[in-house]
């Protein structure tokens, strides 16, 4: 990938990704600085009662839905519906509060993001729906790949030892988008897919947003 593309370095440690930040994900019981989240082990969530709240905010995408835990943000949806809210409750396993403290958070970050004043999110992440190589390849690109930059699916691939074609596919089955930033990740030749929102047009939206769309992708 070239310097057209503004990839950034991204460095391997001996329990899997080095971040920007120094830290490392290691598998097991590595407690992350700044997230209430273990790797590879229980969500602490601090005594709370294990429920999950949802909150949206109208964008040029979609009514974007975003689900949260006492730990953190679980999920996030282009479209706000009943459906869509009964699936991830029931995926996440945990009934449904109207908490409007918990998601407020999470809804400015949206609002400010979309409205092109905010370039990094600071709202807490709960990782609970990832794991193995998926949490691994997903929690390298968080950490990795910051607003107005883009890496390919080789790179990713290239850095964790996951096939490039898995890679595409754990883009694909991403529970926390737009957050968790897999519209960052595109093909050498191209946008490469994108399954939230509406597809391709959601991921060229985004990344023309944050102003790294180069006009050979159009």
């Amino acid at each position: 990938m070239g310097e057209a593309l503004g990839k950034p370095t991204l460095q391997m440690g001996p329990c899997g990704a080095v971040f920007r930040t120094g830290l490392s994900l290691c598998p097991y019981g590595r407690r992350v600085p700044g997230s209430r989240e273990t790797v590879g082990g229980a969500a602490d969530n601090g005594g709370m009662a294990e429920t999950v709240a949802f909150g949206s905010v109208p964008t040029e995408v979609g009514e974007v839905l975003a689900a949260v835990t006492p730990v953190g943000v679980v999920a996030v949806h282009f479209r706000d519906s009943e459906r869509n809210r009964e699936r991830i409750a029931a995926r996440v396993g945990m009934p449904v509060v109207e908490d409007e403290r918990r998601v407020s958070e999470v809804r400015a970050e949206l609002a400010a993001y979309f409205a092109g004043d905010l370039r990094e999110f600071g709202v807490e992440v709960d990782w609970r729906l990832m794991s193995g190589s998926r949490r691994r390849v997903l929690g390298l690109l968080y950490e990795s790949v910051p607003f107005g930059k883009v890496v390919t699916y080789g790179d990713l691939a290239a850095e964790t030892g996951v096939p490039a074609r898995a890679i595409g596919s754990i883009m694909g089955s991403n529970p926390i988008p737009v957050i968790v930033p897999c519209h960052r990740v595109v093909a050498g030749d191209g946008l490469g897919g994108f399954s939230g929102g509406d597809g391709v047009e959601s991921k060229r939206w985004l990344l023309t947003h944050e102003g790294h769309l180069p006009l050979a992708l159009f």
